[in-house]
């Protein structure tokens, strides 16, 4: 006899919390779903992936063994035709780009509606991407923040070495006579340094100075 779930939706749920992996369970229990397996971390995640093949696999992002975000490229690799859904409590931009670049296909808050995870589900499966409400304005605001730090990049591409040792003095909080003593040079022509390092930036103040060196990759903020 056919399955009463033939043609359902087949999910693998990745979550190290069971309390969530039920909810989810719960949210899935109707004709249009399957679960086909439930994984508490990322290894087991990406050996029910190979083993169930599954049509999407529901991933958390904060697992105690391999996190989501390395845990996803693995999982694509192994079941290439799965598509991916992040359902984490991470709300942050960074972390729904590096998502997105890890190759799965929608990102949704664990404070999303069931319904919104089941239509998630639904639009990844038919070849779509699905983004809550949130992680679409995150993602903009990343790639946002992605075209100015690489602008700030190709900007600090043509700075001299000399000037470039006095941005990243100047950002670690070396005052003008700290820095002279460190390079070697005298208080004046650190002095004018700095006053060229902010021209040439379009900068402006000690405060600007810092945000590009960090934008640019000179300094950990």
């Amino acid at each position: 006899m056919p399955s009463e779930t033939a043609g359902a939706i087949r999910v693998l749920i990745v979550d190290d919390h069971a309390v969530v992996r039920e909810g989810i369970r719960q949210v899935l229990s109707n004709a249009d779903f399957e679960v086909v397996g439930e994984a508490s971390g990322g290894i087991e995640a990406i050996a029910l992936a190979q083993s169930l093949q599954p049509d999407v696999v529901v991933l958390d992002l904060s697992m105690p063994d391999l996190p989501g975000l390395e845990a996803a490229p693995r999982i694509r690799k192994v079941a290439p035709e799965a598509a991916i859904l992040v359902l984490s409590i991470h709300d942050h931009p960074e972390y729904v780009l590096r998502s997105i670049e890890a190759g799965t296909q929608g990102y949704l808050r664990k404070d999303s509606s069931p319904t919104e995870l089941r239509n998630a589900i639904r639009a990844i499966h038919e070849g779509g991407t699905f983004l809550g409400a949130p992680a679409a304005r995150h993602l903009s605001t990343a790639v946002g923040r992605r075209s100015a730090d690489e602008t700030a990049m190709s900007r600090s591409e043509t700075l001299t070495p000399r000037e470039r040792d006095v941005l990243i003095e100047i950002a670690r909080g070396a005052t003008n006579k700290e820095i002279a003593a460190t390079l070697g040079l005298s208080v004046r022509t650190i002095e004018s340094h700095r006053e060229s390092l902010l021209k040439k930036l379009g900068v402006r103040g000690t405060a600007g100075l810092t945000r590009f060196a960090i934008g640019a990759g000179l300094l950990t903020p």
